[in-house]
């Protein structure tokens, strides 16, 4: 392994991104639970495996971080309340989590890109997959029939 890139800024950022997995767990969980109406089986199914994914993402960043001699986070990244639970209200959530977390898969990039195959890798995987999910939930924004990138609502204050 060159391993020529800041190891310690490296764990860092990947503690970052275990935390911010962590959060998903937690944050997905919850919304699974606070689906109601009639569509509420597909979109319970859809957060309960996006919750998984997250677990499998952050044991991922935790071994990733033991490899490089670190040690990994016991904290949760953010969480968020609005107590807003309309499925809309969900999705954009989702959005606005989803967004911020691509942000700390290509900062990592950015501390090991050339440096490292295997961190290059795991990162390019990542941000294709956060890639994705940010589509699939502008795809669920979207009204019937319609085709435009439907625009994310603002941050909640």
């Amino acid at each position: 392994m060159r391993n020529q890139f800041d190891t310690p800024a490296v764990v860092d950022k990947l503690n970052q991104i275990l935390e911010w997995e962590l959060a998903g767990v937690v944050r997905y969980t919850h919304y699974s639970m606070m689906v109601f109406g009639h569509s509420r089986i597909p979109i319970v199914s859809y957060y309960q495996d996006k919750a998984q994914e997250s677990l499998a993402h952050a044991q991922l960043a935790g071994e990733l971080i033991t490899q490089l001699g670190g040690h990994p986070s016991l904290k949760i990244g953010p969480l968020l309340e609005t107590k807003k639970h309309q499925v809309d209200d969900i999705l954009h959530e989702s959005y606005e989590h989803e967004s911020a977390h691509l942000e700390k898969y290509y900062e990592l990039l950015d501390l090991i890109k050339d440096k490292s195959i295997m961190l290059e890798e795991y990162c390019r995987k990542a941000i294709v997959e956060e890639e994705q999910h940010i589509g699939e939930i502008d795809k669920m924004l979207r009204k019937p029939g319609q085709m435009a990138v439907a625009a994310p609502a603002p941050a909640p204050n």
